[in-house]
């Protein structure tokens, strides 16, 4: 096992380059000068304009740049942003628990409802249910993330009035907030209400975000459950006269569920990428806002510190995929 962690890890350190160079050089390639953005409206002297080149380190050479950049890296030091002049590290994690909150809500609702419905679909094959599943998960994929949210806003907020349109939690109430997350800091403030308002403020950012992972996991789960249903040990476990719930739920489903697990963990980055289009719909004031916020603002630092930790958060996830079904299945990393 400890083998067949350290190749994993091996895998991730020649990713974990590559990332940096696609974060340095992602915001470099937009045009706009984040000197002259800095400024804003107020006009600035070429004098002042080359000492703020210099300032920030805009007037060296690109590669002396990155090199600069992946040394103050290693040490630990992920930059200041321009515009707020505060560390890249502490206000990305600050954040942070937002983001979190709702992916975690987003991938438990796409779980809940995308495993049962694969597995029921795969029980039921051509069936009525399995076409309509299969037929809805279709549409859930192919839907754009801003025209989704928009429409359950227009419904479920404008039409209906049973959601709030954006924000964590109604003005109404003010309470210190220690973890970060809403949901557990609305219950610990005590305040009547307050875990309701949290709640109805995370339903619809939690749905938008995750319809695309729901999609994908339950056309996985039922690919998959359609697969092991027809391996020799299922038929034996039917002919031995075990009740159905017990050869699709014991026999079936856990050796079904490796693929479907891989799945549940590329599904982090679709959160991340989608996160940033349902935070900025909803105003939810996590990390997909703050980079949209920085890429407009041309703040390289924090645009190239927050591109990478979240691809160090989805490497780390893909790890703990990789280490989770190779406990399930020990002949993958006996084969590795």
């Amino acid at each position: 096992m400890i083998r067949f962690l350290l190749i994993r890890i091996g895998f991730l350190i020649p990713t974990f380059l590559g990332v940096t160079v696609v974060a340095f050089g992602f915001i470099r390639l937009l045009p706009g000068d984040p000197v002259l953005l800095l400024a804003g409206e107020r006009s600035i002297d070429e004098e002042r304009y080359r000492e703020l080149l210099h300032q920030y380190g805009f007037d060296r050479p690109i590669w002396d740049q990155y090199l600069t950049y992946l040394w103050d890296l290693l040490h630990g030091d992920l930059g200041t942003s321009i515009i707020t002049r505060k560390p890249v590290f502490q206000e990305f994690f600050t954040l942070f628990p937002a983001t979190l909150e709702l992916s975690v809500c987003a991938i438990l609702f796409a779980i809940a409802l995308g495993v049962p419905a694969g597995v029921i679909a795969a029980v039921r094959r051509r069936t009525t249910f399995d076409h309509a599943v299969m037929t809805t998960a279709l549409v859930g994929y192919s839907m754009p993330i801003f025209w989704w949210g928009l429409l359950l806003i227009i419904l479920f907020s404008g039409i209906l009035g049973w959601t709030p349109v954006s924000g964590r939690i109604s003005l109404l109430y003010y309470f210190p907030t220690p973890t970060g997350f809403m949901l557990i800091d609305s219950l610990l403030s005590g305040q009547d209400g307050a875990f309701a308002s949290a709640v109805s403020h995370l339903v619809l950012p939690s749905i938008v975000l995750g319809t695309i992972p729901l999609a994908v996991i339950a056309r996985q789960t039922r690919s998959a459950m359609l697969e092991v249903l027809g391996e020799d040990y299922v038929r034996t476990a039917r002919a031995k006269g075990l009740a159905p719930w017990r050869v699709v739920g014991l026999h079936a489903l856990r050796n079904a569920m490796i693929p479907v697990i891989t799945v549940i963990g590329l599904q982090v980055g679709v959160l991340f990428a989608g996160a940033i289009l349902t935070e900025t719909i909803f105003s939810w004031p996590g990390i997909g806002k703050w980079m949209i916020d920085s890429i407009f603002r041309r703040d390289y630092p924090a645009v190239q510190g927050g591109l990478l930790l979240i691809a160090a958060i989805v490497m780390l996830v893909n790890l703990l995929v990789d280490v989770t079904y190779g406990l399930i299945n020990p002949k993958i990393r006996y084969r590795d």
